[in-house]
């Protein structure tokens, strides 16, 4: 699909069947959450832009690569998103954090917001928003629209599973925002959850129901 990447790396999928499996334990399910997040921010970053500095080795001097420009933003979509957050603070443990508070009304399937705190000067930094479902995108396009009013002009969006549903009613809301996702999964039903999906992230990540 257009302006949708499928992280399709063994290990990503390898993790997300065992995440998918209903048996998997609570206390598993968050670890690997954590584990397939870290995995998933590489593929995200894989093209940030990079300058030089100098630098001495014990060998030498050189001029050696590093990141260019703010340091990027992780925007969690409460409360699942944190799931994701975690592992790529792992590996980007200086990134800032935004918190996006949403919830799904379901009866109405429509989101919520209770909560909204995201660093100053969006529009200088690349936002990366993080939900592992992709399903009605009623919610993730409306934080998007947030984090727009804000000012963020660069915006990636990553989840876990998305349904082609979701996908197409982002698209429409926001073109200009690429999509991230370990796979697209079949569809949604009657309740808006995506098939096959994995349940509910939230719950299982969090042992409730």
């Amino acid at each position: 699909m257009d302006g949708v990447t499928v992280i399709d790396h063994p290990l990503v999928q390898h993790k997300l069947t065992l995440m998918r499996r209903k048996e998997t334990s609570t206390a598993s399910f968050r670890r690997l959450l954590r584990e397939i997040s870290t995995l998933l921010c590489y593929e995200v970053t894989r093209d940030l832009d990079l300058t030089t500095m100098p630098i001495e080795t014990p060998m030498e001097a050189m001029d050696a690569p590093i990141l260019e420009g703010k340091k990027m933003v992780f925007a969690s979509i409460l409360r699942a998103g944190n799931g994701l957050l975690e592992g790529m603070l792992d590996l980007v443990p200086a990134a800032r954090v935004a918190h996006i508070g949403m919830y799904r009304d379901h009866e109405t399937l429509q989101p919520v917001e209770y909560y909204f705190k995201a660093p100053e000067d969006l529009g200088n930094r690349l936002v990366i928003v993080v939900d592992p479902m992709l399903a009605t995108a009623n919610s993730a396009t409306a934080a998007m629209e947030k984090l727009k009013e804000r000012g963020a002009r660069n915006i990636r969006f990553l989840c876990l599973l998305a349904a082609p549903e979701g996908i197409q009613r982002f698209r429409d809301a926001h073109p200009d925002i690429p999509i991230f996702t370990a796979s697209i999964d079949r569809g949604l039903n009657e309740k808006g959850y995506i098939m096959p999906g994995l349940g509910d992230a939230g719950d299982r990540m969090y042992g409730t129901k």
